[in-house]
């Protein structure tokens, strides 16, 4: 059964097989935001391989009712089919909760480079209580000006917030803090 999932950010296992599973499913992407991988995102937590070979891939959604987790769970699925395992196992795990923490400074920047403002600061899971925190200017990721106002909490999808930029004019998503 699986262990409790550390909060910080996933590693490659040491275990020769567990990591080339690891890198075979690393390279599925977001199909949502393409440009990112599930490992840049932060979605896959865990590899593990049973006695029998039959890997197990251990993810975690953004939002628990996010859709893309159905299209995700059948691209590992198929990255490992053509790999060349017969079987294997997707699990999804709601917790710890996933947080934008996880991502890495990698898919952060290919996230800026796509035209997605990436998120600023740290999550702070747990410190949602007492006084409200201060949100943080949210650049522009086409022209890099801070003078940008949101225009929407929700964008192209829930995890992302819509902006304009005040300086080039041009909207974007914004990955939101979670």
């Amino acid at each position: 059964m699986i262990e409790q999932i550390d909060k910080n950010l996933a590693q490659r296992p040491k275990d020769p097989e567990a990591a080339r599973v690891w890198d075979i499913v690393g390279k599925v992407t977001d199909p949502e935001i393409p440009v990112l991988s599930i490992i840049d995102i932060g979605i896959l937590r865990d590899v593990l391989v049973g006695s029998d070979g039959t890997p197990q891939v251990i993810i975690t959604p953004t939002y628990s009712g996010c859709p893309a987790m159905d299209t995700i769970k059948a691209d590992v699925e198929q990255a490992l089919r053509d790999a060349g395992y017969e079987r294997s196992e997707v699990t999804l795990v709601l917790a710890p909760a996933w947080t934008t923490d996880w991502m890495t400074p990698e898919g952060k920047k290919k996230l800026e480079e796509y035209g997605i403002a990436p998120p600023t600061g740290s999550a702070a899971v747990g410190m949602q209580r007492g006084p409200k925190r201060l949100s943080l200017a949210v650049r522009c990721p086409r022209c890099g000006s801070i003078k940008t106002n949101e225009l929407s909490r929700f964008g192209s999808t829930s995890c992302k917030a819509l902006y304009q930029c005040a300086n080039c004019q041009e909207p974007f998503d914004y990955f939101k803090v979670h």
